[in-house]
């Protein structure tokens, strides 16, 4: 079967750098690279190697993603994520919402990983009703249900994002999720957590949960102006200087 082809603005990013440490930068569940060009696009101007997937089943038609799972967007985020790490020094991994899942799931199987960056991560696991919920729409046959993209403050700003959302894959990230929770309290370096109280897709929870259950330091940064897609709203300059400041810290340390 024919891959459908890249959205325009969805392509992944790969660049070599130049002072010997690196960025994973991990997009959001249904969105694309678009939503973190700008910070990856920092990294990069800061001298990083810097690598941004395009997760498998993003970036295309959402009949692709229907096909992918949370086994998928790990497995391919450990592989660049390991290319990256055997070419530079030190790795800071940087997230958006289930980029921020994938990078906490990451540490907890790289404990050289040197600091985390999370962007409204999804970093609690799913309430169980809500869960109930949607295998209840999978159990009645339903496939997708409408989007969760563009949740931004800013006016005339659009994320990449697929208009519907696969239920499954709602399921399948949810199983992801409690892998990682078993997993928290492994995590030992340090964690950058910024979190949006007007978030209307992650629960503005997800953030002091995480805190409270690593053990390597957190520290956290009220995104006041922005809702979920933070990096595409009005704290998009504020994420990106306090994301550089973090990793120039852990990456000397």
């Amino acid at each position: 079967m024919t891959k459908p082809p890249v959205l325009p603005g969805a392509e992944p990013m790969s660049v070599v750098g130049s002072n010997g440490h690196g960025a994973l930068v991990l997009h959001g569940f249904t969105g694309s690279p678009q939503s973190m060009r700008g910070i990856a696009e920092a990294f990069a101007a800061g001298g990083y190697g810097v690598e941004m997937p395009l997760l498998p089943g993003h970036g295309t038609t959402v009949q692709d993603m229907l096909t992918t799972t949370w086994a998928d967007w790990s497995g391919h985020v450990e592989a660049v994520y390991e290319a990256l790490a055997a070419r530079v020094g030190r790795v800071v991994v940087v997230g958006l919402s289930m980029g921020g899942t994938l990078a906490a799931w990451l540490a907890t199987r790289h404990s050289e990983i040197a600091g985390l960056v999370l962007i409204n991560g999804a970093l609690e696991p799913m309430n169980a009703d809500v869960r109930a919920m949607f295998q209840g729409m999978v159990d009645a046959g339903g496939t997708l249900i409408p989007g969760i993209g563009s949740d931004i403050a800013k006016p005339d700003t659009q994320e990449l994002a697929y208009l519907e959302t696969p239920i499954s894959g709602v399921l399948s990230l949810a199983a992801g999720g409690d892998e990682l929770d078993a997993a928290l309290g492994s995590i030992t370096m340090p964690s950058l957590v910024m979190y949006s109280p007007q978030d209307h897709v992650v629960p503005v929870t997800a953030a002091p949960y995480y805190a409270g259950k690593v053990a390597g330091p957190v520290e956290l940064v009220v995104l006041e102006r922005s809702y979920h897609v933070a990096t595409l709203d009005y704290d998009a300059d504020l994420i990106i200087e306090r994301a550089l400041g973090f990793a120039a810290k852990v990456c000397a340390a």
